[in-house]
């Protein structure tokens, strides 16, 4: 495991990503009404990455078959993954949209969970513990001594609602690429803690609770990269791109999940 710790002109040049980023997420959230396409979100947002010189991180990457879009749109049980296409946004959905952005060579990655119209008490308290996990580690990251005290405080928010973590994917850290060294779990385990890193400034995370209200299990669907719950319960997915320095954490995709001006 190498990590590479920015300095203090490299994170504001992730910044300027992140703010692209940003601005996705606040077209998402405008477009976000019961018959809209997962494809019309996508186009939108490869859009705004054209109008602003960005690269979408997304598109090509690698698998089975390349990843088609420059999205992850995932719906009510899709954790993440989900490509965008035909299928139109119900009353009551939950949709979680994943994206991130190259911008004069640094990248910002981010990813947020939105209700359509009016959703049920479950997916709404669903919503609410996946973002607080998200808050958590952001505060305890700059009182921490390692990420694995960071996680634990995750993992214990999320399990004190009877929710669990998907632990099949975990957060990244993030640079010039899109993933870097280390890989930034939401959980605590033997393995975990042998993978274990120092929390110092200099260090750009992209942290990403997966929170399901079922069970941790997922699987893969026959595309080769939408997840799902394999008890089909619903689940959410928040993710911010985090720089810690000196002065404590900042974000760097700082707006993302925030209504506001495009």
């Amino acid at each position: 495991m190498v990590i590479t710790l920015k300095s203090h002109r490299e994170i504001e040049m992730m910044r300027s990503a992140g703010r692209v980023v940003a601005k996705a997420h606040q077209l998402i959230r405008s477009m976000l009404e019961p018959g809209v396409s997962t494809g019309e979100i996508d186009s939108a947002v490869e859009r705004l990455f054209e109008e602003h010189g960005a690269i979408p991180l997304f598109k090509g990457v690698r698998g089975k078959v390349p990843f088609p879009c420059v999205t992850c749109v995932s719906i009510n049980e899709q954790v993440v993954h989900g490509i965008p296409g035909k299928r139109t946004l119900r009353e009551g959905d939950i949709l979680s949209v994943d994206t991130g952005c190259r911008l004069n060579g640094w990248c910002g990655d981010a990813a947020w969970s939105y209700a359509v119209g009016e959703v049920n008490s479950l997916k709404r308290r669903l919503l609410e513990v996946g973002e607080a996990t998200l808050q958590v580690a952001i505060r305890e990251i700059q009182r921490r001594t390692t990420w694995s005290e960071v996680a634990a405080l995750m993992e214990k928010k999320v399990k004190q609602v009877g929710f669990s973590v998907v632990e099949n994917f975990v957060g990244h850290g993030i640079g010039q690429e899109m993933h870097e060294d280390p890989q930034v779990p939401n959980y605590v385990s033997h393995e975990i803690q042998k993978h274990d890193f120092q929390l110092e400034p200099g260090l750009v995370l992209a942290i990403e609770p997966m929170v399901n209200a079922g069970t941790k299990e997922t699987r893969v669907l026959k595309d080769h990269w939408t997840v799902e719950t394999q008890d089909r319960k619903p689940s959410v997915h928040f993710e911010h791109t985090v720089a810690l320095t000196v002065d404590g954490p900042t974000l760097l995709t700082e707006g993302v999940g925030c209504e506001g001006m495009l």
